[in-house]
């Protein structure tokens, strides 16, 4: 175990805790959701991506089908793209193994492991990703069995986990201008989209319009 490993161990540890919070979270709405205990801990145990499950299974939980939250899910993960071509270079070894490298890449541990020169620290990228990993399915874990028994997750404040979430995703986004104005022509479409489409439709088609918009 290389030095570099270690150290991402333990800048990894303080972003496990957040995680399992929010994974516990996550656990408890997934059930209330209609996933199965088993169903909410493999999902998390394979996408390992909050933005995402929160999406899909908030597009689920909301009546919607599996192809509108899989594609919600999708298009919150495309960030990975950019973040995977550009650790892509300081990956070793050959496809298979690099492919495996690359599973390590979730926000933290990519930011962490970032030279400033355009390479990484892949050592460090993989060690941070462990104790996150760990508290991500742990949390579920908890809160997949809690949810069973929770009843009503607005007794525990756990309702308002979606929306805080995505909120405090998107203030990140607001401090550019071009940023606020697609944010604001995303939200118009959904809102306007909500009365006439099904549940997961308005999330996709703003977003796609949101895309597009920062594209231009």
């Amino acid at each position: 175990m290389s030095e570099s490993f270690r150290r991402g161990l333990r800048a990894g540890v303080p972003f496990s805790f957040v995680g399992f919070l929010l994974a516990m979270s996550f656990g408890v709405l997934a059930v209330q959701a209609g996933f199965s205990a088993l169903q909410a801990i493999v999902m998390s145990a394979v996408v390992h991506a909050g933005s995402a499950q929160f999406a899909a299974t908030a597009i689920l939980g909301a009546g919607g089908g599996v192809v509108p939250s899989v594609l919600a899910g999708s298009l919150m993960n495309a960030r990975f793209l950019a973040m995977g071509i550009a650790v892509a270079p300081s990956l070793g070894g050959g496809p298979g193994r690099r492919a495996l490298q690359g599973q390590t890449v979730v926000d933290p541990s990519w930011a962490l492991a970032n030279n400033g020169d355009g390479s990484f620290d892949r050592h460090l990228m993989m060690g941070a990703t462990v104790p996150q990993y760990a508290g991500w399915v742990s949390g579920t874990v908890a809160g997949a069995f809690l949810g069973d028994v929770a009843g009503d997750p607005g007794r525990f404040g756990l309702d308002v986990v979606f929306p805080v979430f995505f909120l405090a995703l998107l203030a990140a986004e607001l401090r550019d201008p071009r940023s606020r104005g697609v944010a604001l022509a995303g939200a118009l479409i959904a809102l306007a989209l909500v009365p006439f489409t099904p549940p997961g439709v308005p999330v996709l088609v703003a977003g796609t319009a949101a895309l597009v918009g920062l594209a231009r």
